[in-house]
């Protein structure tokens, strides 16, 4: 037993959303093998099967960032590449119908964050990402919206990309050459040093694009739901959301933390089959 939001709960062994590692593995190698194959093409000798695109031509959050610049003069702003827009659309795209899956299986930090966490579950057991006061907790999940409306606005009005300063994506898989700022530098390893003790800490406080894709929460065509007349409210899918969200006092999940990785699910923590499901219909 272990207490979540206040109640006494029995914590059951999670079972894999298999699919969603698959996914997670293939774009961490992915983004991987392109810095790598960036850096070997600026000396000549790239791997002829990858794309030697930079960080920037691959994150969806440079196409945020450049819409002001490219409505207001016609051109993105430097470094950005037209197919980081396309990739912002995608998202969208996704996100609209089916969340923040960006965040939650494919963005290369969060999975880096998912795998330091596993340390810390070893480590501190079910205290985990339990550390931080609740009430702390809930000030500190919008201050990345605070920290998007500061991007956004010296972006626009400088025309240039400030944010690779303080970017701990772009410090990730950079981090080998003189591009990186020390400031990114020294927010990755902060990042990474508190996902021992907090589970995606970026993700969760800190994350301008992740506040973006965090609104969509509150429209998206495909959402978690709760069925309360089958629910045995143990509170597991509670205590197994990275995101700490209470599943287990909602009937439908619209929280903007969300990142849709379903680990709260019957599919993975829900002992009670077509409980706690991932659909667009409602439930019986």
């Amino acid at each position: 037993m272990v207490k979540v939001f206040g109640k006494r709960v029995r914590l059951f062994r999670p079972r894999t959303i298999w699919i969603r590692k698959l996914v997670q593995w293939f774009f961490f190698l992915l983004i991987a093998l392109i810095a790598v194959n960036h850096t070997l093409a600026e000396s000549g000798s790239a791997i002829p099967v990858l794309s030697s695109a930079s960080l920037h031509a691959v994150c969806p959050f440079g196409g945020v960032v450049t819409l002001y610049t490219l409505a207001s003069s016609g051109v993105l702003v430097q470094k950005i590449h037209s197919s980081a827009l396309v990739l912002a659309g995608l998202s969208l795209l996704l996100a609209i119908f089916f969340g923040p899956v960006f965040c939650g299986w494919i963005c290369p930090l969060g999975t880096v964050q998912e795998w330091v966490g596993k340390l810390g579950r070893k480590l501190f057991k079910r205290r985990y990402n339990h550390f931080v006061p609740t009430k702390l907790d809930n000030i500190l999940r919008y201050a990345r919206y605070g920290i998007l409306i500061w991007v956004l606005y010296v972006t626009a009005i400088s025309g240039t990309l400030i944010f690779e300063a303080y970017d701990p994506y772009f410090a990730l898989f950079n981090f080998w050459s003189g591009e990186v700022a020390p400031t990114a530098l020294l927010i990755l390893g902060t990042t990474l040093v508190l996902s021992v003790f907090v589970e995606r800490p970026w993700c969760k406080y800190a994350c301008p694009y992740g506040a973006v894709l965090g609104l969509t929460n509150l429209f998206r065509v495909f959402s978690i739901k709760r069925a309360a007349s089958t629910c045995k409210a143990d509170g597991a899918c509670s205590i197994m959301c990275p995101m700490n969200i209470a599943v287990d006092n909602k009937t439908v999940v619209r929280d903007h933390q969300c990142i849709s990785c379903l680990e709260c699910t019957s599919e993975a923590i829900c002992p009670v089959a077509k409980t706690v499901v991932f659909t667009s219909g409602g439930l019986k």
